[in-house]
């Protein structure tokens, strides 16, 4: 039986957050502020098949595609969010779920790391795809499980905080999340994070 470790919605994505993941999207790019549909899934090989089912019955274009060794992982957007919506639908039609069948996030880590000292972030900027961390600035650092939540977590910081994306991980066994901005904003991007993995269904 398939595993739907994630499907998640996401009505409108922000520009940081758009950005991060086109550097690395190797499917059809969103537009600012598209609703999107992020499906994780185990076995991963799966996908494909879930992929086939979402294409054929909504008008969605696909951006992300991943087979790796676990888990598969579905990224989908349009213009319409009842589009999204039918191919969200499908995908549960297709497994014979429903979205109390989706296993709820966890939050592994969530730390705040303030002043950051410029060694420090020379380090973190060695690994990073997003924007450059500054000695001074403070961080939010989240891991989470599923890994696809990272990016709703991303989004919705990104609504209610003005801070730098860093990097986010949604592809893997875990997912992260790194920001940057003043301690005030990391502390607002860090509530907003939270709470939108809370309405997921995190404890």
């Amino acid at each position: 039986m398939t595993d739907l470790r994630a499907s998640i919605f996401i009505d409108q994505l922000q520009p940081q957050t758009l950005a991060y993941i086109a550097t690395w999207m190797r499917g059809t790019l969103p537009r600012l502020r598209m609703a999107a549909q992020i499906v994780e899934i185990a076995p991963g090989l799966d996908i494909e098949a879930l992929t086939d089912t979402v294409l054929k019955s909504a008008d969605v274009r696909a951006g992300l595609l991943v087979v790796e060794r676990q888990f598969g992982t579905l990224q989908f957007h349009s213009h319409s969010t009842a589009e999204v919506h039918a191919g969200a639908a499908a995908i549960l039609e297709a497994l014979g779920q429903t979205m109390k069948d989706v296993a709820t996030p966890k939050i592994l880590a969530s730390k705040l790391v303030t002043n950051v000292d410029d060694q420090h972030a020379f380090l973190m900027n060695r690994n990073k795809l997003g924007s450059m961390v500054i000695g001074g600035d403070s961080i939010y650092l989240l891991e989470c499980q599923s890994a696809a939540y990272a990016i709703l977590a991303c989004n919705e910081a990104e609504k209610e905080a003005d801070i730098k994306l860093i990097d986010m991980r949604m592809i893997g066994a875990n997912g992260r999340l790194y920001l940057a901005g003043t301690e005030a904003d990391v502390r607002n991007a860090r509530n907003a994070a939270e709470s939108a993995l809370r309405e997921a269904g995190a404890v």
